[in-house]
């Protein structure tokens, strides 16, 4: 492997969840395409499936990056004009909280729409290395909020009211990041949350908040890889996770095989 292709040990757990997770994605499907560095992974594997596999589906991406990514690779692409119900949407997440799979999504700058597709999903499968996995929401990172740039100002301080301590995500030249639906984001570092579903009702009770990355009732499915391979999560009614161990994909002519 040259200097070229060479992954890191985190970055080739993630290829090795994202391909696992991937392989449940069938022809006449209607897929939803995260956005980031893992869901690119399943992206990458999904178009090599349709160009050496005869793979037929059509996908719903979450942010214009991917949609650019997705068309490269020929993955034909649709809208919720065309269709409203998405079979099965893959993509990453910043923290996850095994159990009831809640995530901590957004860190990517395509919150917005990700949850859009997300909600519109009848499987979310999440797609994360182990470093990702947290014993409580918000231990690791912050919580990404879409505003509305007109006063954004005044949201701010609603947001530092409730313990947020927002700070507004700014471009690499300096200025105010903008989303794709021409937003700002301020990310909000609540720390550990003992009750992460009082947090989300707060954000949403605040004006010019247009959503919030806590996505606490989605993902149907975690691939999480390590060194020991890909390990499958799943939620379950008790909100005690289920784990399945599935071994490393083995690549032949009919593609990756669990």
């Amino acid at each position: 492997m040259n200097k070229h292709t060479a992954l890191s040990p985190q970055d080739q757990w993630k290829k090795e969840a994202a391909i696992a997770a991937a392989a449940q994605v069938t022809s006449g499907m209607v897929v939803g395409l995260g956005t980031g560095s893992t869901a690119k992974f399943a992206i990458d594997e999904i178009g090599r499936r349709v160009a050496q596999q005869g793979l037929r589906i059509i996908g719903i991406a979450t942010s214009e990056r991917s949609a650019e990514h997705a068309q490269s690779l020929k993955i034909p692409l649709t809208s919720f004009s065309q269709h409203t119900r998405i079979d099965l949407t893959i993509d990453g997440a910043d923290e996850v909280l095994p159990g009831a799979l809640y995530l901590i999504k957004g860190h990517g700058g395509a919150l917005l729409r990700e949850k859009i597709v997300a909600a519109a999903s009848v499987r979310m499968a999440v797609v994360v290395d182990r470093t990702k996995i947290v014993k409580k929401l918000g231990q690791l990172v912050s919580v990404p909020t879409e505003v509305v740039p007109f006063g954004w100002e005044v949201t701010e301080r609603r947001l530092a009211k409730i313990g947020g301590k927002p700070k507004l995500r700014r471009a690499p030249d300096g200025s105010p990041y903008v989303t794709d639906g021409g937003h700002y984001i301020l990310d909000c570092a609540f720390g550990a949350m003992n009750d992460p579903w009082k947090v989300c009702q707060d954000l949403d009770q605040i004006v010019g908040v247009v959503e919030n990355g806590l996505f606490l009732e989605y993902a149907t499915e975690v691939f999480v890889g390590s060194s020991d391979g890909v390990e499958v999560l799943k939620k379950s009614h008790t909100s005690k996770t289920t784990k399945n161990k599935i071994s490393r994909p083995a690549h032949n002519k009919k593609g990756w095989r669990r």
